[in-house]
């Protein structure tokens, strides 16, 4: 079977018996953080009992570190179950996305037969978000989604565009959907979040998630934000009661205490981003200048699967719309880690 997302380090293990140097996953290069660790095994003696199916505690102190109410918080297993919870929800008939952006959009509209429509962003302009995109909300539009910072381009689109989208999809009766899950990574992440859009917009959903900031991918915990009460609960109806486990719980409600974690990762994205850019850069690469904790690179279109083999995996951007097999994907990482990597694809160029 063909895996449409990156860390699949169990099928790299399968076919070559050893772990890979992997770059094809953005989360945090520090590892679990111990705190969260710690969380996890002094909840493990209630693992015999049911979670909390409305993760009470965990809505209470997200409601804290977000400053907004607790009602407007729907907790779920990772964002990606969320964004599948919502399309049962919404059944919408057309929905709009940029072209590239993150999988499981389509994929989720797809199971509810949901046309999806796409604006291609443009290479030359380093597939940035533009007005041509609220442009193309139309009457006939149910649902709009926009990554942010996008997945895999790392652009962000500035919050006046983001507010003239909200205001195109109201007056277009359409609900526009926001994925900040990479997002905390920036320093000026305060500035640019949708937060503060949410009081005044029924329409607006905001999708978030512990995966990738506190490198909690295999424990699966998102958070939806939504001031839209009915909404809200079509969503929570829409899935299983108890998708957020009880070792989920205590890790998240952990999590949101390791703010010095949290700053690390920032600075160390802030500081390896641009020499990992300027490293591929001096091997010959094209790459996109995004902010995000990732980067959008182009190469020959068998220079993936030539690295994969001689021990380094970085994710093949050829089954995202608007993007071909020269389009690659690399997380960044720890300086050892990220030279490693600039060590290994230069010999493979060479």
């Amino acid at each position: 079977m063909k895996l449409v997302h990156g860390g699949d380090w169990a099928g790299y293990r399968a076919e070559f018996g050893r772990d890979a140097l992997d770059f094809s996953a953005n989360v945090s290069p520090l590892g679990l953080p111990a705190g969260v660790a710690a969380a996890i095994t002094a909840a493990l003696p209630m693992a015999d009992r049911y979670p909390d199916p409305l993760c009470r505690d965990l809505r209470t102190a997200l409601a804290e570190a977000e400053g907004v109410p607790a009602e407007q918080i729907l907790c779920g297993n990772g964002a990606a179950d969320l964004i599948f919870r919502l399309a049962l929800a919404l059944r919408p008939r057309r929905a709009l996305l940029p072209a590239p952006t993150f999988a499981e959009y389509a994929a989720a509209l797809d199971t509810v037969g949901c046309t999806v429509q796409r604006v291609f962003l443009q290479e030359e302009n380093d597939f940035t978000v533009t007005d041509d995109f609220v442009d193309a909300v139309t009457d006939d539009i149910d649902a709009v989604f926009l990554c942010q910072p996008n997945n895999p381009t790392g652009q962000v689109t500035p919050p006046e565009l983001v507010q003239k989208l909200l205001r195109r999809c109201v007056a277009c009766g359409a609900v526009l959907v926001v994925d900040e899950c990479f997002l905390d990574f920036l320093p000026d992440r305060d500035a640019l979040t949708a937060k503060r859009l949410l009081h005044d917009a029924s329409n607006l959903i905001i999708l978030k998630a512990f995966t990738k900031l506190y490198a909690m991918a295999g424990v699966r915990l998102g958070y939806a934000l939504c001031g839209n009460a009915a909404l809200m609960d079509k969503m929570r109806a829409a899935g299983q009661p108890w998708a957020v486990s009880s070792l989920a719980q205590a890790a998240g409600l952990a999590a949101l205490g390791e703010t010095a974690y949290a700053d690390c990762v920032r600075d160390l994205i802030a500081e390896e981003r641009p020499k990992l850019a300027a490293g591929l850069r001096a091997l010959g690469l094209y790459v996109v200048g995004g902010r995000a904790n990732y980067l959008l690179f182009q190469a020959p279109a068998d220079f993936g699967e030539t690295l994969r083999r001689r021990g380094a995996v970085v994710r093949s951007c050829a089954n995202y719309p608007g993007l071909d097999g020269s389009w690659y994907r690399t997380a960044v990482r720890t300086n050892a880690e990220n030279q490693k990597l600039l060590q290994i694809m230069g010999e493979v160029l060479a």
